[in-house]
């Protein structure tokens, strides 16, 4: 029996979650959805220039949980930008920050926004 699935902890869910070219069919065959997870993968590692160590201790889950959700998150992005798909962000076992999670590091979205409320 496999082990359950850990909830990866995620900052902030992204403020655009469709993206794609202007001129494309509403065919569901050209649709990629994009768990959660792996938009939070790219952002800590290719936008925030984390490590996959860092990465994965932001997330609390283990290195090698990194590296299988970066490489699909990727493999993902290149289809979508290659065979000009559309793109959703949504779903996933993900746990947001929030006020009972203390933040997750330094350029946590979650501890920003808190910040820009008050």
């Amino acid at each position: 029996m496999p082990r359950p699935k850990k909830c990866r902890r995620v900052c902030c869910l992204p403020d655009n979650s469709k993206f794609g070219p202007l001129d494309v069919e509403n065919d569901e065959n050209n649709h990629l959805i994009m768990a959660v997870d792996e938009y939070e993968t790219i952002r800590l590692i290719d936008f925030e220039g984390l490590n996959q160590e860092e990465c994965s201790l932001r997330m609390n889950v283990a290195r090698t949980t990194v590296q299988a959700i970066y490489n699909n998150a990727r493999k993902k992005l290149a289809e979508f930008l290659v065979n000009g798909k559309v793109l959703h962000i949504a779903g996933g076992e993900y746990q947001l920050c929030n006020e009972t999670i203390k933040p997750c590091g330094k350029s946590c979205c979650s501890e920003a926004k808190c910040k820009q409320k008050f």
